[in-house]
């Protein structure tokens, strides 16, 4: 099936007489009618649900729908976005172990990672696009781990060259985690250019309404774990279990469900993964409908004179906009525009206090438009240093392009630099 159809009919199939519209299964626990089923079922020799915690029928439909969408042999869906970036290196780092990232992270991963995993003894080191990949290579020792990336940077918008920093993980025999959120499976399939694992915060343009929080962990199934230890050697937790034999190009999705999850409890409900399946369904529509607005309206800034400067991977003249047409389905960058106004962060207020069909949200990446200054809220917790390195200026405005008319989006942007 083409990612439209994907959309619309994976991850569950109707059967005769029964429900059209993918069930809630509203349960915490499942029933067996032999104590020997169930006790397979906690060997992990035999498939099915045994607890919420674990699994879920209604959550599983909707993993399988974006494990399709992304190309993956498994997925695995969270709580929140937050704990699919922490399930996703803690299933494969230990304490005085290490793993690099690039220090445009959304400002929530970067204190995951800097402040919290640091209390765990794991260590992230930071790294830039502007380093060398001998720059690079240099923190990388025996004890790192894997390498953490955006594909579409929030919300400096730079673009990942996933090819690139995919060979070389791979050349120092460590995977590729990509955070797929503001691009979708939609706009970009990370595994096709290499990545090894794909998170997203489906709460952004895969929830799409704005009404639900939940993260996703997808497993492209093509690393080799043979130096892991945590997927070649005996998990005692269950039994023995070697995860790389039993499960083969499954095994780092299992280890993340049946080890983390479980210990972890990030469970979604159930009816949370009803409602992401209810945004999934339009996703394709919407994506394109988002990628066009942000055209427009980065188009519209860049001529304003109330405009400093405007960051827009769309853009012909963007410094990612090569990437952009090699990496995103049409050369669509979502719809996030990053801009500064005239006057710094009081101009960047004022703007933002006169929006009126534009909202002040802490929120991105849904249908309606809305607007944050990440410097004074998302990013807050970083340092000035940190803000400088991940992009961020005083004036910068985040600005997430709703489906909205264009000109009606465009007149509300107008009258607020009017102000400015």
């Amino acid at each position: 099936m083409k990612k439209e159809t994907i959309c619309v009919q994976a991850g569950y199939e109707s059967t005769n007489g029964g429900p059209r519209v993918l069930p809630i299964y509203q349960s915490t626990t499942y029933s067996y009618e032999s104590s020997e089923e169930l006790a397979k079922l906690f060997d992990l020799s035999k498939d099915g649900h045994m607890y919420s915690r674990i699994s879920n029928p209604t959550v599983e439909a909707v993993e399988k729908k974006v494990a399709a969408l992304e190309g993956g042999v498994g997925a695995m869906m969270t709580s929140s976005g937050q704990a699919a970036s922490l399930i996703s290196v803690i299933n494969i780092t230990a304490s005085g172990e290490n793993f690099l990232c690039f220090s445009n992270l959304y400002g929530g991963t970067t204190n995951l990672f800097a402040v919290t995993l640091k209390k765990l003894g794991i260590e992230a080191r930071f790294i830039t696009y502007d380093m060398t990949d001998a720059q690079i290579e240099e923190l990388i020792d025996d004890k790192t781990r894997l390498m953490f990336a955006e594909t579409i940077a929030n919300p400096s918008l730079e673009i990942l060259d996933i090819e690139h920093y995919s060979s070389l993980a791979h050349k120092n025999g460590i995977p590729l985690i990509v955070d797929n959120t503001f691009a979708t499976p939609v706009l970009c399939r990370p595994f096709e250019f290499g990545a090894d694992i794909v998170v997203h915060s489906t709460s952004k343009y895969m929830d799409g309404h704005a009404e639900v929080v939940g993260g996703m962990i997808v497993d492209s199934g093509s690393f080799d774990w043979k130096d892991y230890p945590c997927l070649t050697s005996p998990d005692e937790s269950y039994h023995g279990v070697i995860y790389t034999e039993q499960f083969g190009r499954s095994a780092y999705i299992t280890k993340a469900r049946t080890q983390l999850m479980r210990d972890l409890g990030s469970t979604p409900s159930p009816f949370s993964a009803f409602l992401l399946n209810n945004g999934l369904e339009t996703l394709h529509l919407r994506m394109e409908r988002h990628s066009r607005n942000a055209l427009e309206v980065a188009k519209h800034l860049k001529k304003h004179e109330k405009v400093a400067w405007v960051n827009y991977p769309g853009l012909e003249d963007d410094r990612h906009h090569a990437l952009a047409m090699k990496y995103l389905d049409n050369g669509y960058a979502s719809g996030v525009v990053s801009f500064g106004t005239v006057n710094g962060k009081k101009g960047a207020t004022v703007f933002m206090d006169s929006l009126k069909l534009a909202k002040i949200c802490v929120h991105v990446a849904d249908l309606r438009t809305c607007v944050l200054h990440p410097a004074s809220t998302t990013h807050r917790q970083l340092t000035d240093e940190q803000l400088e390195k991940a992009g961020i200026k005083p004036e910068f405005i985040r600005f997430s392009t709703g489906i909205e008319n264009i000109e009606d989006i465009i007149a509300d942007i107008d009258q607020a630099l009017e102000k400015v």
